[in-house]
């Protein structure tokens, strides 16, 4: 006599694997955790690290039942720093809804990967901030910072793989051309994330740190700063010449080149708001007559902007690497389908170096 209960099957059924939830729930991710690296970096800039000296609460206070009058009308410090606790809370309840929505309604077994390595790095990412609080620690600071940048990328990653246009393509094109912008893909990611590294030894300079060090450091900035420019300038151009036909790698590349743009105009304005014209120009009226006004809003808004887009450039990389691999191979049809098994790997692998970069920072 049969069952009158329906059983449920043990492996995920088309309409599961064709459930745009897990994607929605990645690119809500991505939308949230951008404006938590602006807030952060917000918080930096105004040295508000340590407004809020105890952690997870706020003053005593449960973290979601400080005082809202007190926070909105309080002192602009505890207002960011608060405010950036609140934004962090709210990023860890979307990474453990999108792990779920992954466990639940995506069958491939690398993705469920995925989802408990993003929920460890959030996880991760908040006690660094605690500690950071807790310890008044500078080099903590430094890799919170350099954490941040590193989970957006990860977080773009999963944007993209959950994505309708990475499900339906089966099978990668062959061209020539793929192994080069497969490379210059991977340098481009790797190259943008050290010099996010460096741009964090600039942010959070140690007491005590000298004038020759500082100079070492900015010079170093300035030379990956170049180096990476030319590596988007050669990744945009080799985009357009090679792979016009395929929007889905050509935009993001052009993004790319807009962003590195819009990048150096904003480092320019960074150094101007905080150290000053240079020497050079102090001829002019207006270098003369300029006078730095520490932590004022220009100041903070165009420094904190400069770091936001260095993540917004990262994660564009990771987004082009991404489709790059995917929708390209070259070779035998076992060379790309090794290629495209072998990206969640590859993906891991440069996490791991960043996260090894950051600890070393």
């Amino acid at each position: 006599m049969g069952s009158a209960h329906p059983t449920i099957p043990l492996t995920n059924t088309p309409r599961q694997l064709d459930s745009p939830w897990p994607h929605r729930l990645a690119v809500l991710l991505v939308c949230a955790t951008f404006p938590l690296i602006w807030v952060g970096s917000l918080v930096t800039s105004y040295d508000a690290g340590m407004a809020v000296p105890d952690w997870p609460n706020t003053y005593g206070y449960n973290l979601f039942l400080y005082p809202i009058e007190t926070w909105i009308f309080g002192p602009w410090d505890i207002f960011i720093e608060h405010g950036h606790r609140l934004m962090g809370a709210l990023v860890g309840l979307l990474a453990i809804a999108m792990c779920w929505a992954i466990w639940r309604l995506d069958g491939r077994s690398w993705m469920r990967v995925m989802g408990l390595v993003t929920l460890a790095a959030v996880i991760a990412q908040g006690v660094l901030g605690g500690a950071r609080v807790i310890q008044n620690e500078v080099l903590l600071a430094k890799i919170h910072g350099c954490f941040g940048p590193l989970f957006f990328g990860l977080c773009v990653a999963l944007a993209v793989v959950t994505s309708r246009r990475w499900r339906e393509c089966q099978q990668p094109a062959v061209h020539a051309k793929a192994p080069t912008l497969h490379r210059l893909c991977v340098l481009t990611v790797l190259v943008a994330y050290i010099q996010l590294v460096l741009g964090s030894e600039l942010r959070h300079l140690v007491a005590g740190t000298t004038w020759r060090a500082f100079q070492i450091s900015v010079v170093f900035h300035l030379l990956v700063a170049g180096f990476l420019s030319l590596q988007i300038l050669a990744l945009a151009v080799h985009t357009l010449l090679r792979h016009r036909d395929r929007p889905a790698l050509w935009t993001p590349a052009m993004l790319l080149a807009a962003a590195i743009v819009l990048q150096i105009a904003l480092g320019c304005g960074a150094w101007v708001t905080n150290y000053g014209w240079p020497a050079a120009l102090g001829d002019y009226h207006f270098a003369a007559a300029y006078v730095v006004e520490a932590r004022g809003l220009t100041q903070a808004m165009i420094t904190t902007a400069h770091v936001a887009t260095g993540s917004l450039i990262l994660g564009i990389a990771v987004m082009l690497l991404l489709r790059a691999m995917r929708f390209l191979r070259s070779g035998s049809r076992q060379t790309g389908l090794a290629s495209s098994r072998s990206m969640t790997k590859s993906m891991t692998g440069i996490s791991m170096t960043g996260m090894m970069m950051g600890l070393a920072g």
